[in-house]
């Protein structure tokens, strides 16, 4: 009987679902989003090797304008020297790794040449682990080459696809702003993160990247690795002490470099939703309030014209429970039935991110509960008047109700 109610107010009935819709859907829509991006993180933000903490002078995540990010850029740069001299220091360390990485460049072999958008990284025999990748054929970066500024590379799968599509690039040479090198090794493809490929770089000694790579803006990256990961947090302090100490920095001063690792990243970006997930859900709240005020006015409407019908259902039997049961059914199944488009909706819509970025597609189970949940108190919360107002009619002055 409720649901027929519902179907002979049709028009009145999808204008009521509207808010329930809209409030659900925003809900379900942002907290999908977030749960694919936080599941494309989980599993595939792994930049860094295992056990190894990164150090540079910008952050790893930059939230804000050029104002904000104003007392970064006027920190000293960290140097190749104060590199060696952080290995140094850190004795206890399995290896300290220097890095940096210019993009926009075009590499040529050839005739062929790649698009303007190539990364060339300048890294030493650890670069490869200090950022988790592997050789896949060929040879890794040994220290001779850093010793002697070779002229040798290590290439990504992206580049050897436009350069070398159909020939063996071991020994080839390639060009980079004019410059020649001999590719030694490939590197085992990373695929995409975010849509972004992870393929698209080739890496030389950092020797040499210093070498004729190099500006006064400069600033090189430091990865060290963690003996085990037992020892990675009292590793991670004694690298921000060493590092004080060859940034000659005093007591009170503040820390003139940024440290990081995956599990920091993981959690800078945990923190950072949770925060939209909040003001999300709040919004949404206040949403569904709102929608729960108009099913409490439809239902209100409906008691009023359907007093007859009340009327006649009590002279015939129907107990007090009945009709609350029945009006308080409406209520909740209007609300149930906005709460499951708003759902399907919100969950289409928050995987969206999917078309965008190479990452699967997530459903937060939990969050679909929740909302069904919110739906039903919602419905219960504001159905109860109307349903008490309609439980406790007279039955004689129902009847006589024109």
């Amino acid at each position: 009987m409720a649901i027929e109610a519902i179907r002979d107010n049709l028009l009145r009935s999808i204008l009521t679902l509207l808010g329930i819709i809209i409030g659900v859907f925003a809900i379900i829509a942002v907290m999908t989003a977030i749960r694919t991006l936080e599941h494309a993180i989980n599993t595939g933000l792994n930049i860094f090797g295992s056990d190894v903490i990164w150090i540079q002078k910008m952050p790893a995540i930059r939230i804000g304008g050029h104002g904000s990010m104003r007392k970064y850029w006027q920190r000293p740069n960290i140097t190749y020297d104060q590199a060696l001299e952080l290995r140094e220091r850190l004795t206890d360390a399995q290896f300290v790794s220097v890095m940096d990485g210019r993009g926009g460049r075009t590499i040529r072999a050839g005739a062929e040449k790649t698009n303007p958008n190539v990364e060339v990284d300048g890294a030493d025999e650890y670069g490869l682990e200090s950022f988790n990748m592997t050789i896949a054929d060929g040879r890794n970066l040994i220290p001779e080459d850093i010793r002697y500024n070779s002229r040798v590379a290590l290439v990504g799968a992206d580049v050897l696809d436009k350069l070398f599509p159909y020939a063996d690039p071991l020994d080839k040479d390639i060009s980079i702003d004019g410059i020649r090198f001999k590719i030694v090794g490939i590197i085992e493809p990373k695929g995409a993160l975010f849509g972004q490929s992870q393929d698209n770089f080739v890496m030389i000694p950092i020797t040499t990247y210093i070498q004729f790579f190099s500006s006064n803006w400069t600033s090189l990256g430091i990865s060290v690795k963690a003996p085990t990961r037992e020892a990675f947090d009292d590793m991670k302090e004694e690298s921000i002490g060493q590092m004080r100490v060859v940034r000659d920095l005093k007591p009170d001063d503040e820390n003139d470099f940024e440290v990081t690792s995956n599990d920091a990243l993981v959690e800078t970006f945990a923190s950072f939703t949770g925060g939209v997930k909040v003001f999300a859900f709040g919004v949404s709240i206040i949403a569904l309030v709102v929608a729960g005020i108009g099913i409490m006015n439809i239902m209100l409407v409906s008691v009023t014209e359907r007093i007859k019908e009340i009327g006649i259902r009590k002279a015939i039997g129907a107990t007090r429970g009945n009709i609350l049961g029945q009006f308080l059914l409406e209520a909740v199944f209007l609300s149930l039935i906005g709460g499951v488009f708003g759902i399907i909706l919100g969950v289409g819509v928050g995987n969206a991110v999917t078309l965008f970025m190479d990452i699967d597609p997530q459903i937060p189970i939990d969050w679909v509960f929740i909302g069904l949940g919110v739906c039903s108190t919602i419905g219960i919360t504001f159905g109860i008047y109307p349903a008490y107002k309609a439980a406790k009619l007279d039955p004689i002055e129902s009847l006589r109700y024109e």
